[in-house]
């Protein structure tokens, strides 16, 4: 779950990071109030989760009211880079003398968190690494461990960081990691860190990911997801509890059980398809959860035919073919499927399916054959 910069800041500001004095506004009057008590310079931003708000002109300063009001209006309601502005951050102006770079990321590969610090401030990490692939200094923090204030200094040192802001620089990096930590992060950069004029480092920016998987643990966060910001499908999924996740093809697959589902993907790439989803409808499903897999699938406007692989060891092959029965007397499927039933009461599906008689329905007997045969119909 992507948090919103203002949100990523306030949450910063609980764990004793240092930000910028701001405060939320969704309407122009709340913006300009909040630009009054926060005082003159300060700057409107536009709160969406994409970056380059600023070159879309989705952030600006403002010397006065008038200014405030009229930044304020032209921002909400923008499109930027598909995302509409609902919602401003009034953020106090900073008088900035070094932008540097600072983040904790969790290294899936590694399975570790990474911090990872640069003077190239206010560049893309991507940029930054290209430009330069020792600028970004990066150390990893051990399972169980803390970053410490040994393994921070060196970071900041080793990044070239000013030395009479090394001290709080490395600090600020023990805190975001300690954010990491306690509120189940698994992105958190800081772009710009930057040091004001009177030697004080601050997060100007927060760019943070929340590992859906522990909003249990977080109810204060978990009130914060944005339904609307998310992909519909995966939104319907989640509603539904099955284990959705969106590819981008036009291939809609389903299969019970993660491994049967990675290897229909191979399989249908390797026949030369591209899969629209991964959808694991789990073991002994029923018939329900059959026809709310197919609900999902079929809301996407890219799936042009849907592949069914499915192996009964607890799911059982009849249940399946009920639920595909079911699916197809309350949803209007205007795709063809393509079924590969086999294992558990597999015989007994099969002939429910028969006599069905159901339109634009195939069944294969292996997988490679009903891959190969649903990339034939895309």
């Amino acid at each position: 779950m992507d948090l919103h910069e203002y949100q990523g800041k306030q949450l910063f500001a609980r764990h004793g990071v240092p930000v910028p004095d701001g405060r939320p506004a969704s309407t122009v009057e709340e913006a300009v109030n909040a630009a009054d008590e926060i005082g003159y310079p300060c700057v409107i931003k536009a709160q969406v989760r994409i970056g380059k708000r600023g070159k879309a002109g989705g952030i600006k300063v403002a010397a006065d009211q008038a200014e405030a009001r009229r930044h304020a209006d032209a921002i909400l309601g923008m499109d930027i880079r598909g995302f509409t502005v609902h919602d401003l951050w009034v953020e106090r102006a900073s008088d900035i003398a070094a932008e540097y770079y600072a983040s904790i990321i969790l290294d899936r590969s590694e399975k570790k968190l990474l911090a990872m610090l640069s003077r190239m401030g206010g560049m893309d990490v991507e940029e930054m690494a290209e430009r330069d692939p020792h600028a970004l200094v990066r150390r990893h923090v051990e399972p169980g461990a803390e970053l410490d204030r040994g393994t921070a200094g060196e970071i900041a040192t080793e990044a070239g960081i000013d030395e009479d802001v090394t001290d709080q620089v490395a600090d600020l990096l023990i805190r975001l990691a300690q954010v990491a930590l306690a509120e189940d992060a698994t992105l958190i950069e800081v772009n710009p860190l930057i040091v004001t004029q009177d030697r004080q480092v601050i997060a100007l920016d927060a760019k943070v990911t929340i590992d859906t998987n522990a909003l249990f643990r977080h109810e204060e966060l978990a009130e914060l997801r944005d339904p609307s910001a998310e992909d519909p499908q995966e939104a319907m999924a989640k509603e539904k509890g099955l284990t959705y996740v969106k590819l981008g093809g036009d291939i809609g697959i389903l299969g019970n059980g993660a491994g049967l589902c990675m290897a229909t993907l191979d399989v249908v790439a390797q026949a030369g398809g591209r899969p629209a989803n991964f959808l694991d409808a789990g073991g002994g499903s029923k018939a329900e959860a059959i026809v709310d897999a197919l609900e999902v699938i079929t809301s996407d406007p890219n799936v042009r035919a849907i592949l069914f692989n499915i192996f009964g060891g607890i799911t059982r092959c009849d249940e399946i073919a009920k639920g595909i029965i079911e699916a197809f007397s309350r949803i209007d499927i205007e795709v063809p499927l393509v079924v590969r039933l086999d294992g558990t009461n597999s015989e007994e599906g099969l002939g429910l399916l028969a006599d069905a008689h159901l339109s634009d329905l195939q069944v294969e007997k292996t997988m490679l054959g009903a891959a190969e045969s649903v990339v034939e119909l895309v």
